[in-house]
């Protein structure tokens, strides 16, 4: 007699698994969870890019060999900051942070790039010790940016930089010496709002003397090349400030859509210019994928 199978006995290969209550999403529920992951990562991603980013100082290690360089300025140390837009979401702790990431440094020579301030030049007034209190053999140097104008500033910027012991430079230059050998530094006004003059600006400078240019615009670099500029440090760009992958820099002011971070050469003499990502921020109190920068250059002498 055959033996029939009873109902639901069958082969376990045969039979369909049995689909757990809830165990598939529908439609509605997949969109439902996947808007709430996206809505938690862009939640995530802003309080990064707003409260962690612009707090992490990255502190950039550059060496450079310059063929006209002075044997006797070898292994010049160089601290270059921008862009510190005092007065817009500024943070005090983190300009003292940069403060004494300088002073770690013991540079010889220091060089800020312009906008020192956002908007108003009394934002400077409680960071003026702070900003004095950083000194080099050699000096420290600034030129002004095109916020540095704003509200007509200028003057008072230029005036509180000078308290602070900077030596402001506006199409002109001041000559270092060491062991009977001689660079100058040279600062350009600011591109946006004054009136760079790099003929007056190098009035007295042999041409065959290393002459290191402070300029707040990077595509003013197009320009300075046709001088005897040996290099050319800038900010204004913030390095776009936000940054997405493949994509970069999702904006960038007028005067720094051409050269917009790190190093560059520029012109029939490949001039370097080098942009440094700034300090503070502007229009957005946010940074990502673009932290704040300090640069620290090492000129050699030689050949490059």
């Amino acid at each position: 007699m055959k033996n029939t199978p009873h109902p639901g006995t069958g082969s376990r290969q045969d039979a369909a698994q049995p689909e757990l209550p809830g165990s598939r999403l529908t439609r509605r529920q997949f969109l439902k969870r996947g808007v709430a992951l996206a809505a938690g990562a862009g939640l995530l991603t802003g309080a990064y890019a707003w409260l962690w980013e612009p707090l992490q100082l990255d502190t950039v290690y550059r060496t450079l060999v310059c063929p006209r360089l002075p044997a006797a300025f070898h292994n010049l140390k160089v601290v270059h900051f921008s862009d510190a837009h005092l007065g817009f979401h500024t943070r005090k702790k983190h300009i003292e942070h940069l403060i004494a990431a300088i002073r770690r440094e013991a540079p010889e020579l220091i060089c800020f790039t312009g906008d020192i301030i956002d908007s108003a030049a009394e934002a400077m007034n409680e960071y003026i010790p702070l900003l004095a209190s950083i000194d080099a053999p050699l000096g420290k140097f600034a030129v002004l940016g095109n916020h540095d104008f704003w509200g007509g500033s200028g003057k008072d910027v230029s005036h509180k930089l000078q308290v602070a012991g900077f030596r402001v430079l506006q199409n002109s230059s001041q000559l270092l010496n060491r062991g009977g050998q001689s660079i100058a530094v040279v600062g350009l006004d600011d591109w946006l709002h004054g009136f760079p003059d790099p003929q007056k600006a190098r009035a007295g400078i042999p041409d065959d003397m290393f002459s290191l240019l402070l300029m707040h615009e990077p595509d003013y670099a197009g320009n300075a090349a046709l001088f005897p500029f040996d290099l050319q440090l800038s900010g204004h760009s913030h390095g776009g400030q936000v940054r997405l992958p493949l994509l970069g820099a999702l904006m960038t002011p007028p005067g720094s859509k051409r050269y917009v971070m790190g190093m560059y050469e520029v012109g029939e003499r490949r001039m370097p210019l080098y942009v440094n990502r700034g300090i503070g921020e502007t229009h957005l109190p946010v940074r990502l994928l673009c932290k704040p920068e300090l640069t620290v250059f090492t000129l050699q002498s030689g050949t490059r």
